[in-house]
């Protein structure tokens, strides 16, 4: 997938998934690897290294975990009932063990978990700065959720909602579907300017400038499309790149 996306000059990806298929959360789903958080966080190692070998970073995502909530957090607010240390052997075990992997960047999860904080994870200090940032010695890049979403509506008009996001210890946030919002945030925020954001940034960015040609000869590349899918199935197998 990283090799595609570079092949046609991006180098960002929001992924892999480090949610838990638990059964319960439809906008989450199949998107997750497992239900298991051992094997989620193995099988999303993998899927980091994979990712480097094309020259893009990761972002694992959604930040403590949103695969336990039925609720949609693109058309409304979710709300995890459970408390930390349940959290902490189950939820966040992928992201725990993916930032002693060195994945460059989280993204967090439109979720409100009262037993730890009223605030949306994305907008609560708690989560970002106490516990990943302290407890888990996360030291990469925390995107927002994207903003324009129904579960952000809780901080208020667009500029408020990056306002406080930037506040609680994300160094990027993003307003993905509103056009007018993002430039609503853009004209009003205002300065910010966080050093120590910048040099996470920059981690951020592709590398080897690879062409499609070079990419289309990876053994790498050939090896995964055969392993998921069989040439008959794959014209991609047999393209004159």
């Amino acid at each position: 997938m990283a090799i595609e996306l570079r092949s046609a000059g991006v180098d960002l990806s929001f992924a892999p998934i480090l949610d838990l298929d638990c059964g319960v959360s439809g906008v989450i789903g199949d998107r997750a690897f497992h239900s298991d958080p051992e094997c989620v966080a193995e099988l999303a190692r993998a899927y980091m290294i994979g990712m480097r070998r094309a020259g893009m970073e990761a972002t694992g995502k959604h930040f403590p975990g949103h695969g336990s909530v039925a609720a949609d957090s693109h058309r409304e607010l979710p709300v995890d009932p459970r408390p930390l240390p349940e959290l902490l052997t189950r939820d966040l075990v992928p992201f725990e063990r993916l930032s002693h992997y060195g994945i460059a960047a989280l993204m967090m999860a439109h979720v409100v978990y009262p037993q730890i904080d009223t605030r949306p994870a994305g907008f609560s200090a708690t989560w970002i700065r106490d516990i990943l940032r302290n407890r888990l010695r996360f030291q990469g890049l925390v995107f927002s959720d994207d903003l324009d979403m129904a579960g952000a509506e809780w901080a208020g008009d667009p500029e408020a909602r990056a306002r406080l996001a930037l506040e609680a210890g994300c160094d990027m946030v993003l307003a993905c579907n509103d056009r007018s919002a993002a430039v609503r945030i853009l004209d009003h925020l205002g300065p910010w300017d966080d050093p120590v954001s910048h040099l996470r940034l920059i981690r951020m960015h592709g590398r080897n400038k690879p062409t499609r040609a070079r990419l289309g000869r990876s053994q790498h590349w050939k090896k995964a499309v055969d392993t998921v899918l069989s040439s008959e199935e794959n014209p991609l197998l047999d393209m004159d790149l």
